[in-house]
């Protein structure tokens, strides 16, 4: 755009910025989308350039595992640990999001203080296919189609089937051989904050998983510091 003014500076806008990431929104109704609050729709229209990554800072609000879920958590461990493995609350967390270096999804990398010793790090990855569009994948091969919804004005993705890659193979695991349904929703709470809740229900056993934390902007949360200083 030509500035009014020929005395005005020119302002150069960061190459990121420019981007817009139309995936997430392209995965559910329009006006569906619509009536998400706009601090939400405007963290997934984001594209980050290759090797900038969002940063989110925030607490884990409550960890609750039942009996069955604390065992599912433990087992994961054999893949990388997935979940949450400890019933901790108001702890310290920080959430990485990386654009991946073919561009074809991202990676997500949390970190979840514990009480001693170092941090619990969950890493994921989110690509753009499958046939609801939406897949993550852990370790050892193990992922899941996700579908996404909106509810109560929240971006909610849940899992729709389980899968195992090998190579050149894929296999469906049966129901029966599923921890159940995996729930995620991210909700605004302000306009640069959300509210991050995990959830794994199963058919027959119930709640086996619940998690809730709550985060804010990198920058937002690095400028609060900066003022009670």
């Amino acid at each position: 755009m030509r500035a009014v003014a020929e005395t005005a500076p020119a302002v150069s806008t960061p190459r990121h910025a420019e981007l817009l990431d139309l995936r997430f929104r392209a995965l559910v109704p329009e006006a569906d989308w619509a009536r998400l609050p706009p601090a939400v729709r405007r963290r997934f229209s984001k594209r980050l350039g290759e090797g900038e990554s969002a940063v989110y800072v925030g607490r884990v609000v409550e960890t609750d595992l039942s009996p069955l879920g604390w065992l599912l958590a433990q087992s994961l461990r054999l893949v990388g640990a997935p979940l949450p493995t400890t019933r901790v609350a108001d702890v310290p967390s920080v959430v990485a999001v990386t654009q991946d270096g073919a561009g074809s999804g991202q990676i997500w990398t949390r970190l979840y203080a514990r009480g001693s010793g170092f941090p619990q790090a969950i890493h994921s990855a989110k690509r753009f296919r499958g046939p609801t569009g939406l897949e993550e994948r852990v370790g050892a091969g193990l992922g899941m189609s996700l579908r996404v919804l909106v509810e109560d004005r929240a971006l909610v993705f849940r899992s729709e089937r389980y899968f195992i890659d090998l190579p050149g193979l894929r296999l469906i695991l049966p129901r029966w051989l599923t921890p159940g349904t995996l729930t995620v929703s991210h909700g605004a709470t302000g306009a640069r904050s959300f509210r991050f809740v995990l959830e794994i229900r199963h058919a027959w056993l119930g709640r086996l998983l619940r998690q809730e934390a709550e985060f804010s902007d990198h920058v937002e949360a690095r400028d609060e510091i900066a003022a009670s200083s």
